[in-house]
């Protein structure tokens, strides 16, 4: 089965996309990051926009609480001085009433709940004996105080404010009261229905028991908030703000903000959604904003990637046609502006010089010792200039036969010969595939490791000087090697001083005993 061929993408391409996706990502997360940050913004500056409008709205309601009760505590004191008059009374009910436009009724009622006078006439309650909370709790305490809503004999959602009469003596003589109607127009009503907040919001007013007094649709009065977190802010009687999520799912932004003197929380809303709503158009201007920039920076990112691109490109080329007559002359025209450009190219030319001139003349010239395969002295010549050409780190092994002579002598050169083809043999298997293997002449052997540290060559030695000695040869059996090992780097300058280091480190292996590895 025919193998498709591998499709290669240029680095154009390749710096393009990776550019554009960069741009796109860095694009895509700014702008969500951008939306997150304000869409909390948003909900945060709304929450306390929220707290703060309901506690501007309480304020201004304990005030007129506060007012109202002094009022009522003047009137009190004047009606003490002419309690028996029932024309006086009657002036004083009317006055309350007209003077202020705080009340929708005014009551003035004996120690016993017998109601002496009352403004307006037509609620026709003089003489009666007054049943509703309000009342009874005003004549229980004694005290200015303001009731708990409830519903009037006549149907009405009511409170009632009240401040007891007293005369000179301290004795108590009835009180003093009027009753606000909150499902009908009057000064609360509208004190709380102005709206100087966003026009989103939505505000009401609920008692200690959570019940709604006040709301901006009039069929929610009277009715009871559901538990939740508003109705938890409620109870504590304090200020703040809160976000809701209602069983219909609609998630809602609360302020809150306590009235003491009734007991009342004032309460803010606007939704998430609505918050959000200018949230939209405020990320389409950054969209817009970030746009132009972006194409901009694309444009330059494609100019660049074609500028970077184009010498390796063509140096790419160049390198499918290296044996190819004037190919120098064409590498020497491309433009090398940047760093690494201008080290291929020089890569390049040094290596087209030295396939062309040196590894030209390996190949053509008797290179190879005959018997075993490895270089002989003259392809050794050349690896070492090839090597010393490249600027590269270089390990070099000599190593040679321990007792050699002695083989030939016993024997004889045939056998000799043979134990050297065989450890030619373990010198290919224990090296790698870009190390340079050399027969120095007779029994000596050299082995080129480029890139190579010292601990390394060590092992490598190591390993072939136990591979040998562990090898059974032919007539022989068994012999062994002794290797010197040294380390060269450009820096150095002349490699043949670590072939003289190696071969130094081989006679003192030999001198201390032989079948050993010796660092120079």
């Amino acid at each position: 089965m025919q193998k498709k061929p591998f499709l290669h993408m240029d680095l154009r391409r390749l710096i393009l996309i990776l550019a554009v996706m960069s741009a796109l990502i860095t694009l895509a997360n700014g702008f969500f990051a951008t939306y997150r940050v304000q869409r909390q913004l948003l909900i945060d500056s709304t929450l306390d926009a929220n707290r703060l409008y309901a506690a501007k709205l309480a304020s201004t309601t304990e005030i007129f609480f506060d007012t109202t009760q002094r009022q009522l505590a003047y009137s009190a004191a004047l009606l003490a001085k002419g309690f028996g008059d029932d024309a006086f009374l009657r002036a004083e009910t009317r006055r309350l009433l007209l003077q202020t436009n705080t009340f929708n009724s005014v009551a003035v009622v004996n120690a016993n709940g017998v109601v002496l006078a009352t403004s307006p006439e037509t609620i026709r309650m003089k003489g009666r004996q007054l049943t509703t909370p309000g009342a009874l709790q005003a004549l229980q305490d004694r005290q200015a105080r303001i009731s708990e809503p409830y519903i009037s004999a006549a149907g009405n959602l009511v409170i009632f404010v009240s401040a007891p009469i007293r005369d000179d003596a301290g004795s108590y003589l009835g009180y003093v009261g009027g009753a606000i109607y909150l499902r009908q127009k009057g000064i609360l009503n509208q004190l709380l229905g102005q709206d100087y907040h966003d026009a989103g919001a939505n505000t009401f007013v609920v008692d200690r028991d959570k019940h709604i007094l006040y709301h901006q649709n009039p069929a929610r009065i009277g009715q009871s908030l559901k538990q939740g977190p508003i109705g938890d802010a409620i109870e504590s009687l304090g200020n703040g703000s809160v976000r809701e999520d209602t069983p219909s799912g609609v998630n809602s932004l609360v302020g809150y903000a306590s009235v003491p003197t009734a007991g009342w929380v004032i309460v803010t809303v606007r939704t998430t959604d609505n918050t959000l709503l200018s949230l939209q158009g405020l990320m389409v201007k950054v969209l817009h904003q970030i746009t132009p920039l972006t194409l901009l920076t694309l444009l330059a990112v494609w100019l660049l990637s074609r500028l970077i691109s184009q010498p390796l490109g063509l140096l790419a080329r160049s390198a499918n046609d290296m044996d190819r007559v004037g190919i120098s002359d064409d590498i020497e025209r491309i433009p090398s502006w940047y760093f690494e450009v201008a080290q291929l190219k020089r890569a390049m030319l040094l290596g087209i010089s030295l396939l062309q001139n040196k590894i030209g003349k390996l190949r053509t010239e008797a290179q190879t010792d005959l018997l075993t395969g490895l270089f002989n002295r003259r392809g050794l010549s050349f690896a070492l200039e090839y090597c010393r050409a490249g600027k590269q780190d270089l390990a070099v092994v000599a190593l040679d036969i321990d007792r050699f002579k002695r083989v030939n002598d016993t024997y004889g050169h045939h056998v000799g010969d043979e134990v050297i083809r065989l450890l030619a043999q373990q010198l290919r298997a224990g090296s790698r595939d870009g190390d340079i293997l050399c027969r120095n002449g007779g029994e000596e052997f050299l082995m080129l490791l480029p890139g190579t540290d010292g601990e390394t060559a060590r092992e490598i030695a190591e390993r072939l000087r136990e591979r040998v000695a562990a090898t059974t040869f032919p007539v022989v059996e068994r012999i062994t090697i002794s290797l010197g090992v040294a380390l060269w780097t450009p820096a150095m300058g002349e490699i043949d001083r670590a072939l003289k280091s190696a071969d130094e480190a081989l006679y003192r292996a030999k001198k201390q005993g032989r079948d050993q590895v010796v660092m120079a």
